[in-house]
């Protein structure tokens, strides 16, 4: 298991980096600051608090050492997160910036949620011999990202993968160096929309295989659908329990009906996963 820690440590505040350091290293999955009250450290099999509260200059602190001190209010919040180095995803609550009922950012922050961001190999064993389309789908932090990167390295091994890693989570970089291993044949374009990126992907990589993370919106949908009718193998995951839900929501109809996934792997809370012919 490979995590940028350091890079995690190094967003907090000095005086809880040493505590956290102690009780998460191995097992911290969520990280929660709650202005006012203790750190809230969310372990594989326990939740622990610190003593000290937090106040409104660390969770300052936090968000400018996440974003590296750009000008990330309007840049990066308005979707109320940051994606700091090492893939570890900052979530932001506090008071939403609305300009003609868009969000572009938020202010007076009051929460932070830090994700820790942790490369698993040899998860997605059990789906070395699928091949096609495959969609996985979960609730938040059942692990889609985490076994969506495993399954790509174990895809690369005969095909030629373009992952569109519009958050920077799928294959993080430190610097020039992108974090986890990715595989064989894997190419990553980062930092780039869905649609912008499967359309540099079609045009200029000649993939086999496209992976994306999280689709969230109609425009993901259509972009994955045209990428399919080019005849690319598609690789995804969305927010779902299940079967049952993901064939309730409208958003996901039209991916569901299109016949360009033939797989479906569903993960369970406890983060391992049953795979279902879709």
């Amino acid at each position: 298991m490979m995590c940028q820690w350091e890079a995690l440590l190094g967003i907090l505040p000095l005086w809880m980096r040493q505590d956290v350091d102690k009780l998460g290293k191995d097992s911290l999955q969520q990280l929660r600051l709650y202005l006012g009250s203790p750190p809230l450290l969310e372990c594989k099999d326990r939740a622990l608090k610190l003593s000290k509260a937090v106040t409104a200059d660390d969770l300052k602190l936090c968000i400018n050492a996440a974003s590296r001190y750009s000008p990330w209010a309007a840049a990066t919040s308005a979707s109320g997160y940051i994606t700091c180095v090492g893939g570890h995803r900052v979530g932001i609550c506090g008071e939403v910036i609305l300009q003609n009922g868009i969000p572009t950012g938020v202010t007076a922050i009051s929460s932070i949620c830090i994700r820790v961001s942790r490369d698993i190999k040899a998860i997605a064993g059990k789906l070395s011999g699928i091949s096609g389309g495959v969609l996985m789908v979960g609730r938040p932090g059942s692990g889609k990202t985490t076994l969506l990167r495993d399954y790509i390295r174990i895809r690369s091994n005969e095909n030629y993968i373009c992952v569109v890693d519009e958050r920077r989570e799928i294959f993080p970089r430190a610097g020039e160096s992108i974090c986890f291993d990715t595989g064989p044949r894997t190419d990553v374009l980062s930092g780039v929309s869905k649609q912008a990126g499967i359309e540099m992907a079609l045009r200029s990589m000649s993939p086999q295989v496209i992976a994306v993370d999280e689709i969230t919106s109609a425009k993901d949908c259509r972009s994955i659908m045209q990428a399919g009718w080019c005849g690319v193998e598609l690789v995804a995951t969305a927010h779902a329990s299940g079967r049952e839900e993901l064939m309730k929501r409208p958003l996901y109809k039209p991916l569901v009906s299109s016949g360009l996934f033939q797989w479906l792997v569903i993960l369970r809370e406890d983060k391992t996963f049953r795979l279902e012919r879709m």
